[in-house]
């Protein structure tokens, strides 16, 4: 088996392979240095930096707010996921030339138009309600589904099933015409 493919992108089963190796390393590296399990999961993190950036605001705010008493404000093992997957996936575009900088790209100019407004508000606003679903669900698609697949959880096939099926759904609807 290729590491990459014909066309330069990477091959998704190595991919696959390497996510399953990432999530054991997670959880036995958590388990070692922090003393309790952890799986991977995302969304925390990204309400840790905004955390991080209200308390050089309001940091009152902060440390009177019960969520943040309870989930501490700090750069942790999965804030440096997080970095790391946006550096890794910056580094394989580069490694296989696929990087590229649209602000609209041709399949979303096809169906929707050349507006970049309207792209960067639908942008926004689908990152928005993944945000507060993911908040609302008590973790990310990351947190339910590969993690409560890791651990066989009946959760995490009924969350895979969920999120499939309405991705599905979803990309019907958006791209019927095509």
């Amino acid at each position: 088996m290729k590491l990459k493919n014909d066309d330069g992108s990477w091959n998704p089963y190595i991919a696959g392979v390497l996510l399953g190796v990432l999530a054991i390393v997670s959880v036995f590296a958590t388990t070692q240095l922090i003393g309790k399990t952890e799986y991977l999961g995302a969304s925390t993190t990204f309400v840790r930096a905004a955390g991080l950036i209200e308390q050089t605001i309001a940091p009152g705010h902060v440390a009177a707010n019960e969520y943040f008493t309870k989930t501490k404000v700090a750069i942790d093992w999965q804030f440096m996921l997080v970095l790391g997957i946006f550096l890794g996936s910056l580094i394989s575009s580069l490694s296989d030339k696929s990087f590229s900088s649209k602000g609209v790209p041709p399949m979303w100019s096809k169906e929707f138009g050349p507006s970049i407004a309207f792209r960067a508000v639908a942008a926004f606003v689908g990152g928005l309600v993944l945000i507060l679903g993911a908040r609302m669900a008590g973790g990310c698609l990351s947190g339910h589904m590969l993690s409560g697949l890791m651990k066989l959880s009946v959760s995490g096939f009924v969350a895979a099933a969920v999120f499939f099926g309405f991705a599905a759904l979803a990309a019907r609807i958006i791209w019927r015409k095509s």
